[in-house]
């Protein structure tokens, strides 16, 4: 039976298969370009601070340690340093550049936090109950 139509030559039906891969093909690929796009701009990182509240890391520059103790720096331009001492964010205000930096490439950071930047009780070097915190 015929539908008045000839019929289509075998290398057009090919050239129609192929197309039609390469366009699901591409449908996939910019599926999951969009959700990768999607996740990354949706990554907005915000940690709970023991005795502040949350805090949205955007404004920090963070660094990853290899340490059993000092787990996460991050430290910002207002002199305000948030560290994750095992599973507990902490805040400390006032705190230079270099003392965070010192920090970072001492061989032990656990050590040296605690002789340089903890405080005792109520009172500490860098204690945000007793110097400036920023505000955001």
């Amino acid at each position: 039976m015929s539908n008045g139509f000839a019929e289509p030559r075998p290398q057009i039906v090919e050239w129609i298969d192929r197309c039609r891969g390469k366009v699901m093909q591409f449908n996939k690929t910019l599926t999951v370009v969009t959700i990768l796009i999607l996740c990354a701009t949706a990554q907005a990182e915000t940690v709970n601070i023991k005795y502040r509240g949350p805090i949205d890391l955007k404004p920090f520059t963070c660094t990853n340690t290899v340490s059993s103790f000092v787990n996460r720096v991050c430290y910002d331009t207002k002199s305000y340093m948030l560290i994750l001492l095992n599973n507990t964010w902490y805040h400390y205000c006032e705190i230079d550049a270099g003392t965070v930096a010192s920090l970072l490439s001492a061989e032990s950071l656990g050590r040296f936090y605690n002789a340089n930047i903890k405080g005792t009780g109520k009172e500490g070097p860098f204690d945000c109950r007793t110097h400036k915190v920023p505000t955001y």
